[in-house]
């Protein structure tokens, strides 16, 4: 909005005129007649009286259009627009009180937005829990009405009981992983970094998948210094490289390889993890790594789709980044780069 500004008269330059008039009056005191005295003090105190109006005047008007100005940056940012009379290069009182106020908006429309998203998150989380649980939930109901409604044999008991106890190991497993899916998507994923030793990290993560792998008879290689060390969070990242071993053993068949090479570059640690599995179409590169995912060849495989989001979201926790690479029945390479 276009406006008239006024030039403010300080009270400086009032009292300025008003001293250098009785200055003048002292030099030419005894050249004026006591009538042109008198004169002279009337029009000084008409003058000075006109002066501090003035000055009164446009201090009223200087400080009705600073509230309009704010009022209308205010009405602005409350309707989402821009304010119209905003000068962000004037060196003005409005000018920075208005950037303070867009400051403020920007930071409320920053923490609303944040909201928001925790809201969709929170929903989605509660949706994919519901869904995620149904299934083995409705199993146990099922076993444990036949078992309560029907005579059977101590044999088929005992198998039901087994199916159940199953079903039961896939629900716990579950809602711990959607628990530490939650952590990670809502904030509350705190890590505790510490310069450490890889080798002693790998050595954790392997060790909770050996058993796994020992019963398929699946070989397992690590490659890595004892004297590397990485600025990293070792329990999170044992479960990150852990979920990415855990696939390995799980889609790669009896008799197969896996190998984990250490290779320290000058910014990053690189990690490989390479396996003799069925491997994975380039085009799902980017899936893989997303919640829930599971490709159809694998659906009848246990597992519910997080292991592989989960890792991808502790290793950039840590300013590191992961990368897939594949051959369909070949197998497949996860490289892990941890910052040094």
């Amino acid at each position: 909005m276009k406006k008239n500004k006024l030039k403010t008269i300080s009270i400086h330059t009032i009292l300025s005129i008003i001293a250098i008039l009785i200055i003048l009056m002292g030099i030419i005191w005894d050249y004026i007649p006591s009538t042109g005295i008198r004169i002279t003090l009337f029009l000084l105190g008409i003058v000075i009286f006109l002066l501090v109006s003035l000055w009164h005047w446009q201090q009223k008007q200087q400080q009705f259009h600073f509230a309009n100005d704010i009022c209308e940056t205010v009405d602005a940012l409350m309707n989402g627009h821009n304010p119209e009379n905003y000068h962000p290069y004037e060196d003005s009182q409005i000018s920075k009180v208005q950037e303070r106020l867009l400051q403020y908006y920007e930071c409320i429309y920053e923490k609303q937005k944040q909201s928001e998203q925790d809201k969709q998150i929170i929903q989605e989380l509660v949706s994919d829990i519901s869904h995620q649980v149904k299934t083995p939930i409705a199993n146990i109901q099922m076993f444990t009405n036949i078992l309560q409604q029907h005579q059977l044999s101590n044999e088929k008991r005992m198998e039901f009981l087994n199916i159940m106890t199953t079903q039961i190991n896939k629900l716990d497993f579950l809602l711990q992983s959607l628990i530490k899916m939650s952590r990670l998507e809502t904030g509350t994923f705190i890590l505790h970094m510490e310069t450490s030793s890889l080798y002693n990290t790998i050595a954790q993560a392997v060790n909770e998948i050996w058993a796994k792998a020992k019963k398929k008879n699946i070989e397992i290689d690590v490659s890595c210094d004892s004297q590397v060390t990485v600025k990293h969070d070792v329990k999170w990242t044992i479960e990150a490289l852990g979920n990415i071993l855990d696939n390995a053993v799980k889609y790669t068949p009896e008799n197969g390889n896996i190998w984990v090479k250490v290779r320290p570059w000058q910014f990053y640690t690189r990690i490989d993890i390479s396996d003799t599995g069925i491997g994975i179409a380039s085009k799902h590169y980017n899936d893989v790594f997303k919640r829930f995912y599971r490709a159809q060849e694998v659906a009848a495989k246990e597992g519910v789709g997080l292991g592989l989001y989960l890792t991808r979201g502790i290793i950039t926790k840590q300013k590191g980044y992961i990368s897939v690479k594949s051959e369909l029945g070949k197998g497949t390479t996860f490289s892990v780069f941890l910052l040094n």
